[in-house]
């Protein structure tokens, strides 16, 4: 990685494109009738992903970003399950035929925050509403500080085979700073719950660019998270939106390395992951190099989603929960996001669609391009546009935000064919921002692109 060109370059406000357009081009435009119908399209042999927002912690991370809020009691929590149920059979009921699925992913907030016996009956209520393939990924989010060994024997009872446990930070001086204790063992002990019960497949998720974080403590939680052979790792740059989080005030700005600083950082957790055997996949993952995301991203079969980058090649994501966003091959749809409302959308019977987007052809087009700068560092620009009946040329013609990255090295363009740079690839949001029509850089929306 180049430090001259995070410097000129990292203090841009991008997004981290796991759809395009991006959730703040949704408009009340689409609404729940719209969505009732693109649902009733979907042809009988689609395949779908099914994501479930759990929106409760037991506390308040000031890091977080998410659509989340503290819950005491309990009955919230069981309120907001059965309502969940509900939600899943009305979509089911939408579309009009049972759709198989192939991944499922529990996100929050915390999902095990959920009593056992309900997280049980929220599977089984999946799997009666859809054709839950035997073969799915069922994945779930994890607080280690909390996860109890009842939760995971019902994971286990409901085929859960994949668990992504928030880590960030081994270091305690950082982890006083973000509201957010949790030691060695504790995450040791849930790892060897999870492995006990059969769920093979863990996720280590790692934070750089947080209050009073070094180089030399990123590392050591790396050394340590090691110690515990994860299958894949997510290493995320913090994103401090305070005006949007407010949160995220709690957390003295003073102390937040500077962007040469989370460079040092990013590229000293990657090189300790690839020198320990894991593959590099796209932007902020790395996987051990069996793993299926691994196999996917050598493959050129890796797909990018709004979990991250993903193994899923299903062109259906149907969201649950509130602020939860589905994608279809029509668009967008994103749900209420304030928790009251959407219950009482879903207890009258209706579905809690509060806004989305409708696709265009040029969107398809350049979301293609995005998702394949995205996951490969690099696009056929030629093949892409002749899949959509366009041509490259008036697409570079038109990518005026390219031309300085070719004149600094971060983009090789051959012809038609666009590559990053090797030294370069901690850029790769700011490469397909270039392809973004909707961008609006002055507005601050978005983390930092390093």
């Amino acid at each position: 990685m180049r430090a001259d060109l995070a410097a000129i370059y990292g203090e841009e406000r991008l997004p981290r494109y796991t759809s395009y357009p991006t959730a703040p081009h949704f408009t009340a435009a689409i609404g729940r009738d719209t969505y009732a119908r693109w649902l009733a399209e979907l042809p009988v042999a689609a395949s779908a992903s099914l994501y479930l927002h759990v929106p409760f912690c037991r506390e308040m991370c000031w890091y977080c970003g998410c659509h989340t809020q503290i819950v005491r009691r309990d009955e919230l929590v069981a309120g907001y399950q059965r309502t969940l149920c509900s939600e899943i059979a009305l979509t089911a009921e939408a579309i009009g035929h049972r759709l198989k699925v192939e991944h499922i992913h529990f996100g929050g907030g915390t999902p095990t925050i959920m009593a056992p016996d309900a997280f049980v009956e929220l599977m089984a209520t999946m799997r009666r509403e859809f054709f839950v393939l035997p073969s799915a990924e069922i994945a779930v989010e994890i607080d280690p500080r909390t996860l109890t060994a009842d939760m995971v024997e019902a994971m286990r009872l409901s085929g859960v085979n994949r668990a992504s446990l928030g880590v960030q930070s081994f270091d305690p001086v950082v982890q006083r700073a973000i509201n957010r204790v949790q030691s060695f063992a504790q995450t040791a002990s849930v790892v060897e719950m999870l492995r006990g019960a059969g769920i093979e497949g863990i996720n280590f998720d790692l934070i750089y660019g947080l209050p009073h974080q070094t180089m030399a403590s990123c590392l050591e939680t790396v050394r340590r998270s090691l110690a515990l052979a994860p299958s894949r790792f997510s290493v995320f740059g913090y994103a401090h939106v305070p005006d949007f989080k407010k949160h995220q005030r709690m957390i003295n700005e003073s102390v937040l390395p500077d962007s040469l600083a989370r460079h040092d950082q990013a590229c000293a957790i990657a090189n300790a992951l690839k020198e320990a055997g894991y593959v590099q996949i796209g932007l902020d993952h790395f996987a051990q190099a069996d793993d299926a995301m691994a196999v996917a991203f050598e493959q050129g079969t890796l797909r990018r989603n709004f979990q991250g980058y993903t193994t899923d090649r299903s062109e259906v994501l149907l969201g649950f929960g509130a602020s939860a966003i589905g994608h279809l091959p029509q668009g967008y749809v994103q749900n209420e996001v304030q928790i009251g409302t959407y219950a009482q959308s879903i207890a009258a019977g209706r579905l809690a669609t509060a806004k989305g987007y409708g696709l265009t052809d040029d969107d398809r087009l350049r979301a293609d391009i995005i998702e394949r700068i995205m996951c490969e560092f690099g696009a056929d620009l030629g093949d892409i546009c002749a899949r959509h009946g366009a041509e490259a040329g008036a697409m570079l013609k038109a990518a005026s935000r390219l031309k300085p990255l070719i004149s600094d090295g971060v983009v090789r363009l051959d012809g038609e064919r666009l590559a990053v740079a090797g030294d370069s690839r901690f850029l790769v949001r700011s490469v397909a921002a270039a392809f973004d029509a909707h961008l609006d850089p002055g507005r601050q929306l978005h983390s930092r692109a390093v």
